[in-house]
């Protein structure tokens, strides 16, 4: 049996390499490309993201990218947002008093964290709900590692999706699953064994 295909979009923002290397521990075929056909044509499709909302819209922008993955996530095949990666799939993100389009396949804004502490960096539980596929296996102590100062955080426009929350003094979504749209706002390829269990499971789905 041939191994399903993933494609790590590179569109100059995300941490490529290391992304690769922890899906590719899944026993898959993974290839790091700005390729839109390659994009559209593999299995599963990762977008990774790290730094500013703004700065990595313009890449997806420069590269044409957002048809790609919306037609994707239309068609019901799989595509998986990281960190930056994850919060550019909303419909707009606020950065220093700016606000910058997003692809809109997720509702509501991306905006600062209320919270003492900025960035919330490290190590952090969720609050998984029942019948989260990405998260399935995972007990309640396992832990993510978070690096981000934004993120969603208006829940009830995410009502119909399954939504995994962690607080840093509020909650905010850390896990969005949405048909074939799935989206983290830790880094699993930073997260050891349960990163590993996520891309496992988000792989065993394709």
């Amino acid at each position: 049996m041939t191994a399903p295909s993933v494609v790590i979009l590179d569109y100059g923002s995300g941490n490529l390499r290391s992304a690769e290397r922890a899906v590719a521990r899944t026993g898959v075929d993974v290839t790091v490309t700005s390729d839109l056909s390659a994009a559209a044509a593999a299995d599963g499709l990762v977008v990774p993201g790290v730094g500013a909302y703004a700065a990595c819209m313009a890449g997806i922008e420069a590269l044409n990218a957002g048809p790609v993955i919306a037609e994707r996530v239309a068609a019901g095949r799989p595509v998986l947002g990281i960190c930056v990666g994850m919060q550019i799939l909303f419909e707009s993100g606020v950065e220093h008093g700016v606000e910058t389009k997003g692809l809109g396949l997720l509702p509501g804004s991306v905006t600062k964290l209320s919270a003492e502490r900025i960035p919330h960096m490290g190590w952090n539980t969720v609050d998984v709900p029942s019948g989260s596929r990405l998260l399935a296996g995972l007990d309640a102590e396992a832990r993510f590692y978070f690096v981000h100062s934004y993120a969603a955080q208006d829940l009830d426009l995410l009502n119909g999706a399954l939504v995994t929350t962690a607080s840093h003094d509020l909650p905010f979504a850390a896990v969005v699953e949405a048909g074939a749209l799935s989206a983290a706002q830790f880094h699993p390829e930073k997260s050891a064994d349960s990163g590993y269990r996520l891309l496992s499971n988000w792989v065993a789905g394709l």
